[in-house]
Parts: C-alpha cells; sequence; structure tokens
C-alpha cells in the first residue's frame, strides 16, 4: 500500500533475510548437529557397547550437582540425554573418548536409566576431569562465562580432552591459525617424548613456506620412511585471534629460527641417505636410495639437539599422528604414559565427524524447507518471510536484556518468550487486514 507521497513501502525480500537464507542457515546448523552427532547413537544406550572410542557425552547437573562434595562426577549417553534426563539441567561436553554410559548406575543415586537399567554399580575404565561439574580450562570457569568479557573461543587438548581459553594456553597460537589438534602445557609435561615430534612439525612448515617455487614435498627424509603426508590448512575448529604477550611471540619466532637453522642432515651412523633432483619437462624428482634406516623415529629425532620450546601448548598439523613411531619400544611408552590412541588417526575427533557427516539422512532440512517453499503463493511467502524477521528482531531484542544484565537464560524464559509471540500473532490475526504493496 502507497503512502501520502505515493511511494510503496520497502519490500520484506530487500529488507530482511531471503527464505533461501533461513534454510540455508538451518542447513549449515544441521551439518554441525550431524558432525558432532551423526557417529553417536541417539535410540539406544551405548553401556551394551562398553567404552565407546568416541562418542557424545553429555553431564546432568540436575542428578549429579557440582556443588555438594558427596556428589560424584557422572556422564550420559546422547540417547539417555534425550530419554531419561529430559528436562533436566545438562552440560554439553562434546565428545569424549573411551568412555561407557553411567546413567542409572551408582553414581545416580534412586534413579534408574530407562533404556538399559541392569547396569553394573561402576565404570571403572571412565576417566572424569572437571568438565563433568561444567567447568573448563585452567581458570576452572562455566562455559559459557557470563562474568568474562572478552570474547574468546575454547580449544580443545586431544590428550585431557580439558577445553582451553586461547589466552590461557601458554603459547601464541600459529599467526595463519594453520593447525589440526592442540596439546597443552600439562600434557606436554607429562608427554615429554612428544617434544621433539613438535620441533620437527615446525621446521617442516617453516620450509615449506620458504620456498615453494619447486614442486616437491621439501621435507626432510624420514629413514624407513615412505609416506609424503603433506600438511593440511583446515583446521578443525573455529579459534579465536587470541594472541599471547609480545615476548611470547618474539621467542616462538626466535625458536622456530633456530629450527630451521638446525637443519642438517642425520649422521652416517645412523643413516645414509642420497638425494638428487632432476629436472625433468619442468617437474622434479627425487631419487632416494637408502642402504640403512634406524629402527626408531623417536631417537633419530632426539639426536639432532634441535632448540624446543620451554613450556606452554603446542599445536599440532593434519597427519602428524602418522609420524609418530610405532617401534615397541615407543609403543610401550605410549601404554605408560596412558596415551595408546596417539598413533590412531581414528581417534581424532575430524575423524569421528566425518563419520557422523557420511550418517546425514537422506533429505536435509534445506531440502524439505524448499519444497514447502516452492508449494506456497506468493503471498502466503512474504508472511511467511516477515514472521520470520518479526521473530528474529523481538528474540535478539529480547536475549540482549538478559545479556545486559549478566543473567542466564534458562528454558523457562525462552517458553515465556514465544508464549508472548504467539498473543502477539493472534492479535494480528485478529485485527484488521493487512495490506502489501505489489
Amino acid at each position: 500500500m502507497a503512502d501520502g507521497n505515493g511511494n510503496c513501502p520497502p519490500n520484506e525480500e530487500d529488507t530482511g533475510v531471503s527464505m533461501v537464507d533461513v534454510l540455508e542457515e538451518e542447513e549449515q546448523l544441521e551439518a554441525d548437529a550431524n558432525a558432532v552427532l551423526g557417529d553417536s547413537d541417539d535410540k539406544n544406550c551405548t553401556y551394551e557397547s562398553g567404552y565407546v572410542p568416541r562418542q557424545a557425552v553429555y553431564a546432568c547437573a540436575t542428578c549429579t550437582p557440582a556443588v555438594p562434595e558427596g556428589s560424584q562426577p557422572a556422564g550420559i549417553c546422547l540417547a539417555c540425554s534425550y530419554e531419561c534426563h529430559e528436562g533436566h539441567s545438562l552440560w554439553e561436553l562434546y565428545t569424549k573418548r573411551n568412555f561407557r554410559c553411567d546413567c542409572g548406575n551408582s553414581r545416580f543415586p534412586d534413579f534408574t536409566c530407562k533404556l538399559f537399567p541392569n547396569k553394573e554399580s561402576v565404570n571403572p575404565g571412565n576417566t572424569y576431569n572437571q568438565n563433568f561439574r561444567g567447568v573448563y580450562c585452567t581458570c576452572s570457569r562455566p562455559y559459557p562465562d557470563v562474568e568474562d568479557s572478552v570474547e574468546d573461543e575454547m580449544i580443545q587438548c586431544v590428550i585431557c580432552e580439558d577445553w582451553y581459553h586461547g589466552r590461557h594456553l601458554g603459547t601464541s597460537l600459529p599467526q595463519n591459525q594453520d593447525f589440526m589438534e592442540m596439546i597443552c602445557d600439562g600434557c606436554m609435561k607429562k608427554c615429554d617424548f612428544l617434544w621433539p615430534y613438535a620441533v620437527h612439525s615446525v621446521e617442516v612448515t617453516q620450509i615449506e613456506k620458504a620456498d615453494t617455487s619447486v614442486g616437491v614435498d621439501v621435507e626432510t627424509v624420514q629413514a624407513g620412511s615412505t609416506d609424503a603426508d603433506t600438511i593440511g590448512t583446515k583446521s578443525e575448529y573455529h579459534k579465536t585471534d587470541a594472541t599471547g604477550s609480545g615476548s611470547q611471540t618474539a621467542e616462538r619466532k626466535e625458536s622456530e629460527n633456530q629450527t630451521v637453522e638446525a637443519l642438517k642432515p642425520l649422521s652416517q651412523e645412523h643413516t645414509n641417505v642420497e638425494a638428487k633432483i632432476e629436472q625433468k619437462n619442468g617437474q622434479c624428482s627425487a631419487n632416494l636410495s637408502e642402504s640403512s634406516s634406524p629402527s626408531c623415529k623417536l631417537q633419530e629425532l632426539q639426536q639432532r639437539d634441535i632448540p624446543r620450546t620451554a613450556s606452554g601448548a603446542t599445536y599440532w598439523p593434519n597427519g602428524w599422528r602418522a609420524k609418530l613411531c610405532l617401534c615397541n619400544d615407543c609403543t610401550k611408552l605410549y601404554e605408560e604414559k596412558q596415551v595408546p590412541f596417539l598413533p590412531d588417526e581414528g581417534d581424532t575427533v575430524h575423524a569421528y565427524e566425518e563419520r557422523g557427516r557420511g550418517k546425514e539422512p537422506g533429505q536435509s532440512q534445506y531440502d524439505r524447507g524448499l519444497n514447502v517453499l516452492s508449494s506456497m503463493g506468493r503471498i502466503q511467502q512474504v508472511e511467511v518471510l516477515r514472521g520470520y524477521n518479526d521473530m528474529k528482531e523481538e528474540l535478539t531484542d529480547y536475549l540482549k536484556k538478559f545479556a545486559d544484565n549478566g543473567k542466564v537464560v534458562r528454558e523457562e524464559d525462552i517458553r515465556e518468550f514465544f508464549t508472548e509471540l504467539q498473543k502477539k500473532k493472534r492479535q494480528r490475526v485478529e485485527g484488521p487486514p493487512q495490506f502489501h504493496c505489489k
């Protein structure tokens, strides 16, 4: 309908988001959910499966609250979070490795699992960290933390599986944020045998960046190794630009420069590698001949005497686990340090998410939404778009009040919001007809 000046009000599609935008956003959220939950069973309690290599795990703040000293931490599987703890306050722990569902065992007094009630009283193979109390990082704070005004996403350590703020890791994040996994300072101290591998991963990155004009993987040749793994560029998590102090950055750069300077062939007593690069048809090929190879990659790296960072978290590129030594001594070392999963690339969260994506349902919410949208008339499409934009604007304003006052949004608050929204919708429907400019 035109105004007094003969002008039409802006088209709904010009002032807000389009329904395709809405469906695409829904598709992305659905893909993220499939990645995290797709490889976890949402229908059956996983207790019978034993200690699942990796699955989505939750802790129930209603049944096992963090405050009472006598309560024991416990974890539940995805299906039990839906069926047995519906309406409870849950801490989402993302994924945990080698965990068996506790729902209904002795850690849940006077509570019976609806899906698998006949459980043993305890799961001795489970490990519990502070996450099962709803706190994370060295600062032992909840997430999200209403008292923390610093925007800093959290990164999970692949060994202890705790989550850490980027600013609390003790070292600067790589400048290009190009890493797949992180190991925290505490776990690096526990598994100090990883330092030679950590330094080696830095030198490979530095060499490849130093000269990209030659089409060959310029990595120090590992005796007895025939693979040529490349460092990926896709990070496993979304990370912030949080960095450490200027002194930390300077120390890291100096250490990397020293690492590059320290590159040299391994001594003849350990290997005899002769590399000759030939230029043929514009491409480089490397001919390698080996007379012997050391039995342990770790010893080979340790004998190079390359300086390393004294402390702090370390960041690892794609494929780093495949380069860990698998000799008998190193395999025993992994067992002694309680990290036998390290050489297994199937243990990574990335591998878990890929399995989840492979189990997506046939038709996505995006496809179903497009089908419904295409069946609507023009006026219906505009009304749906108007309704979505109104809801989005009102919900943003409603949640902003909680953020400004530092309050946590509860389930009943969201229910109250949609109840009021329904009242307003009925008032609009019962009111006079609305006209739109064509």
